[in-house]
């Protein structure tokens, strides 16, 4: 049976996420074990069986001659779908930004609905607290970075390829629900009579946030630095700040508990979001799979109901 998803390392407190994601020994790419493939259109079914096949497999691996692809995987044999694609199975371990958590449990349901034996874990965090605990060896299938620069610091560690960018995102202004302080910008951010708090200089809407400060001219002095957008988020909705800036989508996402504030200078600092399957990927037909649904039409079409803009 098909396991639910799993959130692990989304927390208020921007504590990291624990790393511990378990290895996914059902969902590598198809693995012909006894030289025998189907045919174009059939199902070839990696069991070591003498079944018969219709084209000559080559060498110990075995060929499908233009169906199931070639043999290989670490994580044992997989039957191929129909069609000729690699069959999908076991957990699939996504490590991605705190401000993709709305919209990729949304798409890691239905990346459940379309390969009925996998799962989907999900971990989410600050983007730079995430490349670290990839970087110390934490085992994981994709990487979902909110920004280029953490992306850059993963592929320069070797732990990946060349990433895709999928999608694009703006900061804001998050205020209490009717904006009871009467924020318009930036500059009364920078005013002593409110509690602003931000994203640490090192995460990506931390970063975003001194961009936009420059282009504004403003010094904002915030009450405490946190580690990924929704530990800012939630001072907001409980009370214990003013303001804050965190992207349009978080805002979107909490349902009311929060309102939004537009300002000019946030064009100055729109971050790009890549994503990208692990080279040491525990599931490597799993981690392909997920990223070929995030970049889709269809995943495009989900990204951008919870207000994510083209790459």
């Amino acid at each position: 049976m098909t396991a639910g998803i799993l959130l692990v390392g989304c927390a208020g407190s921007g504590d990291a996420a624990s790393g511990e994601s378990p290895t996914a020994t059902a969902g590598a790419s198809s693995t012909a074990t006894a030289g025998h493939a189907a045919t174009s259109g059939a199902t070839d079914t990696a069991s070591g069986a003498t079944g018969s096949a219709a084209g000559s497999a080559v060498g110990s691996g075995g060929s499908a001659g233009g169906s199931a692809g070639s043999a290989g995987g670490s994580g044992g044999s997989a039957k191929a779908a129909p069609g000729g694609a690699a069959a999908v199975s076991g957990v699939v371990t996504v490590y991605a930004a705190a401000s993709l958590t709305a919209s990729f449990t949304e798409l890691a349901k239905t990346f459940e609905q379309q390969h009925k034996g996998a799962s989907v874990r999900l971990s989410f965090d600050g983007s730079s607290t995430l490349v670290t605990q990839l970087r110390g060896g934490a085992p994981a299938d994709v990487f979902a970075s909110a920004d280029e620069k953490n992306m850059a610091k993963a592929t320069d560690a070797g732990l990946a390829g060349d990433p895709v960018a999928f999608a694009s995102n703006t900061l804001q202004i998050a205020v209490a629900p009717g904006n009871p302080k009467k924020i318009t910008g930036l500059k009364d951010l920078a005013s002593s009579e409110l509690t602003t708090v931000l994203c640490a200089p090192e995460v990506p809407c931390g970063s975003a946030a001194g961009a936009a400060e420059k282009a504004a001219g403003v010094d904002i002095r915030p009450v405490s630095e946190e580690q990924n957008v929704t530990a800012v988020l939630t001072k907001i909705e409980t009370g214990e700040a003013d303001a804050g800036l965190v992207y349009k989508t978080d805002v979107s996402s909490a349902g009311g508990k929060v309102a939004g504030v537009d300002f000019p200078q946030a064009a100055a600092a729109v971050n790009t979001y890549p994503i990208v399957a692990l080279n040491d990927a525990p599931n490597p037909a799993g981690a392909a799979a997920f990223v070929e649904l995030v970049t889709s039409a269809q995943g495009q079409n989900v990204l951008a109901r919870y207000g994510f803009g083209k790459p």
